[in-house]
């Protein structure tokens, strides 16, 4: 497994985190039901295999199955908490709702510290961004400094003009992000700007979501090209995004040791990786 820094976190993530939805989202990706026992014992062999294997980055939500993720994963976080770096989210953003989330996030995941937590967002509509700045974002300042939590951060779905606002106002560590082959437009190779460039000049760890598409591209190409239902596609879009200079982590729902497996040599296998900056120039020198 190959590292990097969080931005000003200063924490050593492994550069491949282990993404909590497909744990507690019933049906997600593929038919699964996330309270059956021989599912959860699954998911706990594959995050034990994952931690063996020298991945520490582990992010989860109270709303992936309404705190089934969060249960799953504490099961292993109760027994290696040194070993991990702990990430998880909240959808309410009001000061009560936030202080009530991390409470009961810590109870869930066996834990008395929780690295990074982030607002569970998507867009952040005015009405958002004045919650949080008047109210969550006091209340994790306040969290912080009683020790529960450690770093802040937020998520978001499309780099919208709030997401810029909250970059901008320097209280944020980590930024999660969309960004994948098919959606590009957290950052943009050609012009200096997006908001992937916007979290760097604020020197904030950069931790990206859906780096394989969510499927979609492999569908697509199954259905556009049948012939090259075979070629490894995960590995190609894994690729693309870790040979992104700004990423610090990608995200990869897994279930299965074997999954675990399977990106820990594509990580460990850096010969694969892009020059970017050179596959997105349009421009060729001049005679």
């Amino acid at each position: 497994m190959q590292y990097r820094i969080l931005g000003r976190t200063g924490l050593r993530v492994s550069e491949i985190g282990f993404g909590g939805a497909q744990v507690g989202i019933p049906n997600y990706m593929e038919t699964w039901d996330p309270r059956g026992e021989r599912e959860q014992q699954t998911i706990v062999d594959a995050l034990n295999r994952a931690l063996d294997l020298g991945l520490n980055y582990v992010d989860t939500a109270p709303s992936y199955g309404d705190g089934t993720s969060e249960e799953v994963i504490g099961r292993v976080v109760g027994k290696r908490r040194d070993e991990i770096v702990l990430a998880t989210k909240l959808s309410d953003y009001d000061h009560d709702s936030v202080i009530a989330s991390v409470e009961q996030s810590l109870r869930r995941l066996q834990t008395d510290v929780i690295d990074v937590l982030q607002f569970h967002g998507g867009i952040y509509e005015s009405d958002d961004l004045n919650t949080i700045l008047n109210g969550g974002l006091k209340a994790l300042r306040k969290l912080r400094d009683q020790g529960k939590i450690r770093f802040l951060g937020f998520t978001a779905e499309l780099p919208s003009g709030g997401v810029s606002t909250l970059i901008a106002t320097g209280a944020f560590d980590v930024m999660q992000i969309r960004y994948n082959y098919t959606y590009q437009c957290a950052c943009d190779f050609i012009n200096p700007r997006g908001v992937m460039r916007e979290a760097e000049d604020q020197n904030m760890g950069i931790v990206i979501m859906r780096p394989l598409t969510s499927g979609i591209f492999q569908r697509l190409m199954a259905r556009a090209f049948p012939e090259v239902a075979s070629a490894d596609l995960n590995a190609f879009l894994l690729n693309y995004v870790l040979s992104n200079p700004l990423v610090d982590v990608a995200i990869i729902g897994m279930r299965r040791a074997g999954e675990v497996e399977q990106n820990n040599a594509l990580s460990d296998n850096t010969a694969l990786r892009l020059d970017l900056e050179e596959v997105h120039d349009r421009f060729f020198p001049g005679p």
